[in-house]
């Protein structure tokens, strides 16, 4: 009898396949949505902006839930929630639309995936922490692998409004059925978490110890900690990059004068190396430290980001895609891992939605910023430079991440 820890990764994989891969099919619909109703690049992005705040933002409240309640409820009704979001997306006609459905309907439910996936995955590993929330963030990565691919043959032998109405019923079937098989914590099973039978510490910050597994911090004694506000702001300003070329490389990829299956296949090369980075990233963190990861992840993100400034071609374009996936996938399954080892895991979900989504409402607006600059400067040269600034800022800050102090 397999142990169900990996049952939960399974499920959470599969979760984070469907939400993050129509999520980050957004790009893919833009052009489209330009061409049919003659809207802004700016409005668009600010549409996913406001979508980003909602889910990130409510975090704060799915992560509590997810403790309380259970990742069963909780991502269930996400479930219906994204799915009903995205069919509601599909009919709309004016602007206002699009930001009710899909920026504050679709993110409601959005809001259910990360966070209490990944955090209920925290709590049935302690030795594979990192293995295990790798493998769940591949979900994520494959999703951004197929689902954009899949949007775009949709959209090329129908249209964009059929394309978002296939995702949106596949949304709300599949994500309820499959959080049917969430179970919040091992001892609901009579189980202990992997490893925690036979030991009590790891390795996190630099080779240092995990925080207490049997109760950990509360989130009021974490809001005490310098480590947690320097990991909300030092998140926050990665998430500022981290959502943009999910949105505009596609549009990108024209101006590079690419076809859209073109810029849908940047879209997939992102997730590829995302699958990539989330494996060796995460199995990496368990023998070499979080931080010591997490750096090197950045490291990447800001290759790429200047890849993408200098890019003239679709080679050029493709490599940027690639390593800045690589650097996406790592970072998904570094973040709630660092949460679990800094605080403990029995409150990581109400203080990982707490940074998340502190961090999310603060770093949700890159998109519309840089659909703004792409709008008045005519390309996305200064757009993706300032991405490479702010990516600098990012990894000083985690540079200086200390571990929490009672």
């Amino acid at each position: 009898m397999p142990f169900y820890g990996w049952i939960v990764v399974g499920c959470a994989f599969f979760v984070l396949f469907l939400a993050y891969g129509v999520q980050y099919s957004f790009g893919v619909f833009v052009p489209p949505m330009v061409d049919e109703l003659g809207w802004q690049r700016a409005s668009l992005g600010g549409a996913f902006s406001v979508y980003s705040m909602v889910y990130t933002g409510f975090s704060l409240i799915s992560g509590r839930l997810t403790d309380n309640l259970g990742p069963r409820r909780v991502i269930g009704l996400g479930g219906l929630l994204l799915g009903l979001g995205i069919i509601a997306t599909s009919q709309m006609s004016a602007q206002w639309q699009l930001y009710i459905f899909y920026g504050i309907i679709a993110a409601l439910g959005m809001s259910t995936a990360y966070i209490p996936c990944n955090m209920t995955v925290v709590r049935w590993f302690h030795q594979r922490r990192g293995l295990a929330l790798g493998v769940a963030s591949c979900g994520a990565s494959c999703g951004i692998l197929a689902v954009p691919v899949l949007a775009s043959y949709i959209i090329v032998q129908t249209d964009w409004r059929v394309g978002l109405l296939t995702l949106g019923i596949g949304l709300f079937v599949l994500i309820t059925i499959t959080a049917r098989f969430m179970v919040r914590n091992p001892e609901l099973m009579g189980l202990l978490p992997d490893g925690a039978a036979t030991t009590t510490s790891g390795q996190t910050l630099s080779g240092a110890e995990v925080a207490d597994e049997g109760g950990g911090w509360t989130l009021p004694e974490a809001r005490r900690t310098l480590s947690l506000w320097l990991l909300l702001l030092a998140f926050a300003v990665t998430l500022l990059t981290v959502t943009v070329p999910f949105v505009h490389v596609p549009v990108f990829a024209r101006d590079l004068g690419l076809s859209a299956m073109g810029g849908g296949l940047a879209i997939g090369v992102m997730g590829l190396f995302a699958l990539l980075g989330s494996i060796t990233l995460g199995a990496l963190s368990d023998r070499i430290g979080r931080k010591q990861t997490m750096l090197l992840a950045l490291s990447v993100q800001l290759l790429a980001l200047m890849i993408f400034a200098t890019a003239t071609g679709k080679v050029s374009l493709y490599f940027g895609a690639a390593a800045f996936g690589f650097f996406y996938g790592g970072v998904a399954s570094l973040f709630p891992a660092l949460v679990g080892d800094l605080f403990g895991r029995a409150h990581a979900g109400a203080i990982g939605g707490f940074i998340f989504g502190g961090a999310g409402i603060l770093g949700a607006w890159g998109p519309a910023v840089v659909g703004y600059l792409r709008d008045t400067d005519g390309d996305y040269r200064r757009a993706f430079l300032l991405c490479v600034l702010t990516a600098l800022f990012g990894l000083a800050l985690f540079l200086l991440l200390p571990r929490p102090q009672p």
